[in-house]
């Protein structure tokens, strides 16, 4: 068994995905990168080798198909021989309401976002067990599980399935010594934050992110690397005693009550 430390990371092609593989790679890690997207996948894959001179792994394909998710887990351990970090952060989602959302898309969202990490984290911990590593899954969710926005029904049910889902793999595989963790982002400025359009092709991505950073305490979007800084050190030593439970990265906008023009029309001086 290869003794460098090895991640897979879905959704690697951009955003998040990207900047975690990144993450990782400069810290030493050979890195299994899921897609669908493969030059996007090629272009991280070149910085990752360019800037860090660390080995890659491309896996493109579908996450709706458990056959596709099963080659991931194989085909790292026949490269590296071993798997110390899986992170799931792949998503697929329409932007809808209830009340036009079809079976199909619904049966689709869920294949992606619900029943390929828990097929893969399975897979996974089943590695794991069988080298005895130690390792650490986790799971990207957001901060819509528990403030729905009404607008992506099968996507704010996956991430609350996923949380749901974390606290079972914790419990399951913790004996182990495999930790299993979810972060939870809020708005982070990434391509999925600016496909909000209306019924008549408007893009609103633009209104909406002035109101989320009204509803910020930080009054700004998260970037990308900042979830990526995160994700890694939840997998790193230093998160050791931490397993079953969800990390909010959002920038205080879970806590806060009122949009900060609210606030300013009772405390003009204060806010």
């Amino acid at each position: 068994m290869d003794n460098r430390k090895v991640v897979i990371v879905s959704g690697a092609s951009r955003g998040i995905g990207s900047a975690t593989a990144l993450k990782f790679a400069g810290q030493g890690y050979c890195v299994t990168l899921v897609g669908r997207n493969v030059k996007d996948l090629e272009n991280t894959a070149r910085q990752i080798e360019e800037e860090y001179k660390q080995e890659t792994l491309i896996c493109e394909g579908d996450l709706a198909e458990l056959t596709f998710v099963r080659s991931i887990v194989d085909r790292t351990i026949q490269k590296w021989g071993r798997i110390d970090v899986a992170v799931n952060n792949a998503a697929w989602r329409t932007v809808e309401t209830m009340r036009s959302i079809t079976p199909e898309t619904w049966e689709q969202t869920l294949k992606i976002c619900i029943t390929a990490p828990a097929f893969l984290s399975k897979w996974v911990a089943q590695t794991m067990e069988e080298r005895e590593v130690p390792g650490v899954i986790v799971n990207v969710s957001s901060i819509m599980s528990s403030r729905a926005a009404g607008n992506s029904p099968a996507y704010i049910s996956c991430k609350g399935a996923i949380e749901s889902l974390t606290k079972e793999l914790a419990v399951t595989y913790g004996r182990s010594g495999i930790r299993v963790v979810a972060i939870c982002p809020g708005f982070i400025d990434t391509s999925l934050s600016k496909d909000y359009v209306n019924e008549t092709g408007d893009n609103l991505s633009g209104v909406m992110a002035d109101h989320l950073n009204r509803m910020t305490p930080l009054s700004r979007p998260g970037t990308p690397e900042e979830v990526a800084n995160a994700i890694y050190w939840l997998s790193n030593p230093e998160a050791a005693f931490i397993t079953g439970c969800n990390l909010l990265v959002d920038g205080g906008f879970s806590q806060n009550f009122n949009d900060y023009e609210i606030k300013k029309l009772q405390f003009p001086n204060q806010f």
